[in-house]
């Protein structure tokens, strides 16, 4: 008799381990679909070509979700920010044929300025920024941190008082570029090619 309790105790035990087994086992799997990384590695790739402005111009709510869309096969040209340079560079890793951009390419790097004596602090922009680029609080004066701005513009129109403008990004210093006069020359050598039209030659 003891020895039958004690196999069927055996036989419990087992049981038991193994519905503990495929249950964590389940849990496991579970826990891995939930938090598993990114399948499309391509999808990284495209995203990393686009120029990161969030400003939805290509109908998605940013550019992750425009990379996704490019990745099932969704045109290549709706991303007026980057331009003909990122159509060609998406056409190149897929493998596809450029299209013409759809839309208008912006003529120049902008950045959104806050005419900050004007500012009312009703945090519209704030809200409307998708890189966090404006600083402020409520009835407090609002800047834009230029460095972060991508441009996009769409905290001008949510403006009540019209106190932002679009304006050209500033030359970082390190861009700036001096005049170089050949070497040897002295003032007296100098002629227009080498120096400014409102300059007298000594």
């Amino acid at each position: 008799m003891s020895d039958t309790f004690s196999l069927w105790g055996i036989v419990s035990a087992i049981g038991i381990l193994t519905g503990l087994g495929v249950g964590f086992g389940a849990l496991l799997g579970a826990v891995s679909e939930r938090f598993k990384g990114d399948e499309h590695p391509l999808v990284d790739q495209i995203d990393a070509l686009l120029p990161q402005t969030q400003c939805g111009q290509c109908g998605y709510p940013g550019c992750r979700p425009y990379a996704e869309a490019v990745n099932e096969g969704d045109a290549l040209n709706k991303c007026p920010p980057g331009g003909e340079a990122t159509i060609h560079a998406l056409a190149d890793l897929l493998g596809r044929e450029p299209e013409p951009l759809d839309g208008e390419a912006p003529s120049e790097a902008n950045v959104a300025y806050i005419r900050e004596a004007e500012c009312i602090g009703c945090t519209k922009c704030i809200q409307a920024c998708p890189v966090d680029a404006i600083i402020g609080a409520a009835k407090q004066m609002h800047t834009v941190i230029e460095d972060e701005c991508t441009g996009c513009d769409l905290c001008v129109d949510p403006c009540p008082v019209d106190c932002i403008d679009m304006l050209p990004r500033s030359t970082p210093l390190g861009q700036w570029q001096p005049v170089v006069l050949p070497t040897g020359v002295i003032a007296s050598d100098r002629t227009p090619a080498t120096r400014g039209p409102d300059v007298t030659p000594i």
